[in-house]
């Protein structure tokens, strides 16, 4: 294979590093600067955006160690059969990258996956010799996140955790007997049973109340898994649970949702054409109903139809269109958790309308100050000037309340 530069290097295996959602926001319109007009893109690839649990956003250099891999998933764009163009960075490169790029102040951050090459071993070795030189040798103290071989020695699993702020192992499949379909070489068991050591890890670099030496941190940051959406046609209301079952049996910060891309030369087991986006969209929304709001799956099941959901309306709406015997809910007397259900109220909305309820009775005005808009939340509360009457119950609510389309400028190809 002839040489490739390391800007060459740099452009094949950011793009290549692009399909894996488990760090960054997705969905967004394309933008860039190339017209002289505002800063930034939203199309480059090698840097992407995480966002912590306060709301700040990290910028992080997004790559792969190598697009090589001895795996044949079909569902990958570099499984071993795919006609790509191929590199690897060593590890020297991929520290000096970092480090370039943090001195410029492009990134706060790396997150490093690679392709399987000659083995699991060999692979998680490599990568956690970067974070280790990062670590030990510059003393980098910004963000790491790298991605699990979970058919690696749990020794080299030990060693990732206490260089990087967070670990990562992607399910991919919402049903175990696809992943034996599409990934053959891959074992499901291996990779859960990976996750739940990076659990007891995590659990036991808790320093009890007691002790008076801190276990060393590992991932502090936790872990996160990826599913593809749309690829071994399971419903939403599946992906909901398996979901469900991932952040109970693993502990998991997040679970990322992707939809399906079709690649070049791919197998005809996989659908030909791809999810619409906004599934993943609806699915972000119901996964964070159940993280923030206290849904439980089976709620969640109650805003869909034949398991999949609305994809004009949020989940939140479409269940509470469907159990309106819940409202309205009185907003000066209401528990948090049924504040919680209203359309249109967010947890700093609930929380501060909460607050200001000890000293005022809330109206109306009050409410719609609270939260981003209040058509959507009129007909599911009672205020001291407000009750909705008759609107809660009408027929015609869901119309009102559900956004025109856009117009579409039809295609002549």
């Amino acid at each position: 294979m002839a040489q490739l530069d390391l800007r060459k290097k740099l452009s094949v295996l950011a793009d290549a590093a692009k399909y894996d959602a488990s760090c960054a926001s997705s969905g967004t319109s394309k933008r860039d600067s190339k017209g002289g007009k505002g800063i930034g893109s939203t199309e480059g690839m090698g840097i992407c955006h995480a966002y912590t649990p306060d709301g700040r956003c990290v910028s992080l250099l997004k790559i792969l160690l190598t697009n090589f891999c001895i795996y044949d998933c079909v569902y990958c764009i570099n499984r071993a059969s795919s006609n790509v163009q191929r590199a690897r960075f060593s590890v020297d490169e991929v520290v000096e990258l970092t480090l370039n790029f943090y001195r410029r102040n492009y990134i706060e951050g790396l997150f490093l996956s690679s392709g399987i090459i000659r083995s699991g071993d060999y692979t998680m070795e490599q990568m956690v010799l970067v974070a280790k030189a990062l670590r030990e040798e510059h003393d980098f103290r910004g963000y790491i996140h790298l991605k699990l071989i979970p058919e690696a020695d749990p020794k080299l699993v030990e060693q990732a955790g206490l260089y990087a702020d967070r670990l990562s192992a992607n399910v991919e499949l919402p049903r175990d007997e696809a992943m034996g379909r599409f990934a053959p070489q891959k074992d499901v068991g291996v990779i859960k049973k990976a996750m739940a050591d990076v659990r007891r890890s995590v659990e036991a670099a808790r320093p009890g109340k007691k002790d008076r030496a801190k276990p060393p941190k590992f991932a502090p940051a936790g872990q996160s898994t990826q599913l593809i959406i749309g690829a071994d046609g399971a419903p939403d209301t599946e992906i909901i649970d398996r979901s469900a079952s991932l952040y109970g049996g693993y502990g998991l910060r997040r679970v990322y949702y992707s939809a399906f891309s079709p690649i070049p030369d791919s197998s005809a087991a996989l659908p030909l054409s791809k999810p619409p986006l906004m599934r993943e969209h609806r699915l972000y929304q119901a996964d964070w109903l159940m993280r923030f709001y206290g849904f439980t799956p089976p709620e969640i099941g109650e805003a869909t139809t034949d398991g999949m959901l609305d994809l004009a309306i949020d989940p939140k709406l479409a269940w509470a269109l469907n159990r309106r015997e819940r409202f309205p809910v009185n907003v000066n007397t209401a528990p948090r958790e049924d504040l919680l259900r209203v359309p249109g109220l967010g947890v700093k909305s609930v929380n501060r309308m909460i607050s200001i309820r000890r000293y005022r009775t809330l109206r109306l005005e009050d409410v719609a100050r609270l939260c981003r808009g209040i058509d959507k939340v009129r007909p599911f509360i009672t205020a001291l000037d407000w009750t909705p009457g008759g609107l809660t119950d009408a027929v015609d609510l869901r119309a009102r309340l559900v956004p025109e389309p856009k117009a579409v400028q039809l295609s002549l190809f």
